[in-house]
């Protein structure tokens, strides 16, 4: 493959790519492949939560070793650390509202046990709190999403996929409020099936983009939702 360099020249960037091999990591050269470099430290920067287990055996019921955790992992790990972390470097206000929002007096604690950290969450009517292994996916989700949307390090792009998965039906106002908060800080970017939550993030301003399968083919129901690529000059 050859790129032009800003003198005009064409230079070999690569050898031959592989069908696995990725631009990214073979062309962004900083002498002659400057914008795909420059590309390649934004992508890194974007995050992708469409795995967050809250099956029995997900690693966010078990604790963990607590250390600053600005960003929740992509299977959601470090949720313990990444609350605690939220609450003492981030939006504190943020996180306990956002709780209370979709669990009316209830409160989350971070306890460590010899470096361990692990959530309790407080509910009213039960006389002791739950730990993240006694509560229901739908809550344990819903923790996550807490966790990754008020992250004290935002990202330039969030993409969540299905995050009503497991969530009561009272839970998506309160989700779509977070994700309307978040959006002031990132881009954030929903597949959902939940007419509920779709609706309620277009009541707060967000461009709905609906898609439908046409003999197995999924593609834009409006060619007015087909983006505008406007390519720049070097």
């Amino acid at each position: 493959m050859r790129i032009r360099g800003e003198d005009g020249a064409w230079r070999q960037a690569s050898t031959q790519l592989a069908t696995f091999d990725s631009m990214m990591t073979h062309c962004a050269d900083p002498r002659d492949g400057v914008e795909l470099l420059t590309l390649r430290e934004h992508m890194r920067d974007w995050r992708f939560y469409d795995l967050l287990r809250t099956d029995r055996d997900a690693p966010a019921r078990r604790p963990q070793i607590g250390t600053y955790t600005p960003v929740l992992d992509g299977d959601g790990a470090n949720l313990a650390a990444a609350l605690q972390t939220v609450r003492e470097i981030g939006d504190a206000e943020g996180l306990r509202v956002a709780i209370d929002d979709a669990f009316p007096g209830a409160s989350v604690e971070v306890v460590s046990n010899d470096g361990w950290f692990e959530v309790e969450m407080r509910q009213h009517g039960l006389l002791r709190p739950l730990r993240t292994a006694e509560l229901s996916d739908g809550t344990l989700r819903y923790l996550l999403l807490v966790a990754a949307l008020t992250s004290p390090r935002p990202p330039a792009l969030m993409v969540l996929n299905e995050p009503e998965t497991s969530l009561h039906p009272d839970l998506l106002g309160p989700l779509g409020r977070l994700i309307a908060l978040a959006s002031e800080r990132s881009q954030v970017v929903v597949v959902s099936h939940a007419m509920p939550l779709v609706e309620a993030l277009a009541d707060a301003g967000a461009r709905r983009i609906e898609l439908e399968k046409s003999f197995g083919e999924t593609a834009l129901a409006s060619d007015d939702d087909r983006p505008r690529w406007d390519w720049p000059k070097r």
